[in-house]
């Protein structure tokens, strides 16, 4: 850690390292996130030397104040900064200050009261029902040569986009966490929050093609789902790599990230009709409002039903 960009010995550095230290230790937040939080605060920290003028500022100083936060934020936006980065900057800088404030390490929390920047929630990218059929029918004809990374690949699109999964979750996944006889996955999200996902039929039988293969190469002490040509669990961007060769096959999906097929699951449950509360369940959303950005695209699907339908929709 290099102390939220403060050098060694400055006085207001101790704070950063203790609570980068609760977001890994206390909180269980994954190392990139640590590593996230750590820039914002090195970006903080840079912003407050110029602000306040001299070097020897503390995060407890009456100058350390909501203006000064604001100030930041302007600051982070005349860097090119988008309003969707510099609301997620603020809010690490609201982590860090509620974490002061609950030690009593600083007499109030100054970013209590400093209002995120208003963004557009837009609707991630994600695949039609027909890019999905291109998709698997491509995972499936590579699955057939049946060697340990084409079967590998049809167990990734399968669980990516038949259980919803977020790539860091299917990296994580283990033979173990498969229920087979209740078509059960347990998955850990993210806040080390543990959920417990279904299993399609395709997808077992798209494992069960791959276990083979897997055992062929795989270590014995390593209980990893998706492993690697020497056994060991298999890298994110090699996750990555292979949802990306199986996209290049279909119009529409070139260019497009893993997430894709997670944002593609939410869609088509809604589409479908599927409960609202129960999508936010699957996907393992801490809050509602996050689920709904999914209900744009029904929305819109509908509008253009009734648009083409209707007698009067024009």
């Amino acid at each position: 850690m290099t102390e939220g960009g403060l050098r060694n010995g400055h006085p207001a550095s101790t704070e950063v390292r203790d609570f980068l230290r609760h977001l890994a230790a206390e909180r269980q937040l994954s190392g990139h996130t640590v590593a996230a939080y750590e820039l914002d605060l090195r970006q903080l920290s840079e912003f407050l030397t110029g602000y306040l003028g001299h070097a020897d500022w503390r995060w407890a100083d009456k100058d350390v104040d909501r203006l000064a936060l604001r100030g930041f934020m302007g600051w982070l936006g005349r860097k090119g900064l988008s309003k969707r980065t510099v609301g997620r900057k603020l809010s690490a800088t609201r982590s860090f200050f509620r974490f002061l404030h609950g030690e009593d390490r600083i007499p109030s929390n100054p970013a209590s009261a400093v209002r995120a920047p208003k963004t557009e929630k837009t609707l991630p990218g994600h695949l039609t029902r027909r890019n999905v059929r291109d998709v698997f029918a491509e995972a499936e004809k590579r699955a057939e040569q049946n060697t340990l990374g084409t079967a590998r690949d049809l167990v990734i699109i399968e669980l990516l986009y038949g259980s919803g999964l977020r790539l860091s979750e299917l990296h994580a996944v283990d033979l173990g966490s498969i229920d087979r006889g209740s078509k059960l996955l347990r998955v850990m999200g993210k806040g080390r929050k543990e959920r417990i996902v279904p299993v399609s039929d395709a997808s077992l039988r798209a494992i069960a093609h791959y276990e083979p293969r897997r055992s062929e190469v795989a270590n014995r002490a390593d209980d990893a789902l998706l492993v690697n040509a020497r056994g060991g669990r298999l890298s994110r961007r090699s996750i990555q790599a292979a949802v990306s060769a199986c996209f290049d096959v279909a119009a529409g999906t070139r260019g497009l990230s893993a997430h894709a097929l997670r944002h593609s699951f939410a869609t088509h449950l809604l589409e479908a009709g599927a409960d609202l509360l129960a999508v936010k369940e699957l996907l393992g959303h801490v809050s509602l409002s996050t689920t709904q950005i999914y209900t744009h695209t029904t929305k819109d699907r509908l509008l253009r039903v009734y648009r083409d339908a209707h007698p009067r929709g024009e």
